[in-house]
């Protein structure tokens, strides 16, 4: 990177076009990411708390633990990260201290939602949303709580599944108006909602393309061409992950030995090459 900020990076990116974020849990994976060739990362936060505390993705981490889970991702890679901060957690002068964590942690941006806490996963039942001023407020504090310009606030509706989509598109235009950089609507509910959402709210528009939820998987060739910036995958590598450990176990319970699976493993070079670690070097031997 230049000595530009990571902030700055992204909307450089998105000023160019449609930017592809695959999503991890943890900070290995976003290596593998940035080691593919992609420009950015998507920390998911139902990710983070699936696969460190074990636990659904219902607002059950705390901004301390997020902070420091994104700001391990932020800082093993290059590639500008955006993270998800589910509702700020609290009220608007907690939103403001998130963000402000959040910078310092080295993220280019995050999003915040309108639902009431305790939050849910935004594709399951039982949302509800807050008061469309209360979240004018988060915003507000968000924004004026952050150093760098360029971090970018991005305020998340899922007013769609809760109330309808026009309140959808009303809720995005008041956010806006309250200094939010990008909208990102959730869980829209087929192909001629995002496109009719491109038409009525002139922002960066982020898209979630989670698997098994309410939307489908449109291609992010088709979201970049109705006028999407920002694409995100949240869970996609972490399923993948998952189902083949799964698989694993169930043959090494049966099999009494991992020697069919070495091939479909990473080696133990590949992951030091991944981890930029030579274990010959003195700088890793003074910091063990």
């Amino acid at each position: 990177m230049t000595k530009k900020s990571k902030a700055a990076r992204l909307r450089e990116l998105i000023a160019q076009g449609c930017v592809m974020f695959p999503g991890v849990p943890n900070a290995a994976i976003a290596r593998q990411v940035e080691r593919a060739g992609f420009d950015a990362v998507y920390i998911s936060g139902a990710g983070m708390v699936n696969a460190t505390a074990g636990m659904p993705d219902i607002g059950l981490l705390s901004m301390t633990e997020v902070v420091s889970l994104a700001g391990y991702v932020a800082s093993a890679v290059a590639i500008p990260a955006i993270v998800d901060a589910d509702t700020g957690f609290g009220g608007a002068e907690n939103v403001g201290r998130t963000v402000c964590e959040l910078e310092k942690a080295g993220l280019a941006g995050c999003h915040i939602e309108d639902q009431e806490f305790p939050k849910r996963c935004g594709h399951l039942a039982g949302k509800s949303v807050v008061d469309i001023d209360e979240m004018v407020g988060r915003i507000k504090a968000a924004v004026s709580a952050r150093w760098d310009e360029d971090f970018m606030i991005i305020a998340r509706t899922d007013a769609r599944a809760v109330e309808d989509f026009d309140r959808a598109v009303e809720r995005a235009c008041r956010y806006l108006r309250a200094g939010a950089d990008a909208i990102f609507p959730e869980a829209l509910q087929n192909a001629d909602e995002f496109k009719a959402f491109a038409r009525e709210v002139k922002a960066p528009l982020l898209a979630n393309m989670t698997e098994f939820g309410k939307s489908p998987l449109l291609s992010f060739d088709e979201l970049a061409g109705i006028g999407y910036k920002m694409v995100i995958f949240p869970q996609s590598a972490f399923r993948v992950s998952m189902k083949a450990t799964e698989e694993f176990l169930r043959d090494l319970k049966k099999a009494g030995t991992q020697s069919g699976w070495t091939k479909k493993m990473q080696t133990r070079k590949e992951l030091y090459e991944l981890l930029d670690y030579d274990p010959a070097a003195e700088s890793w031997k003074n910091r063990c």
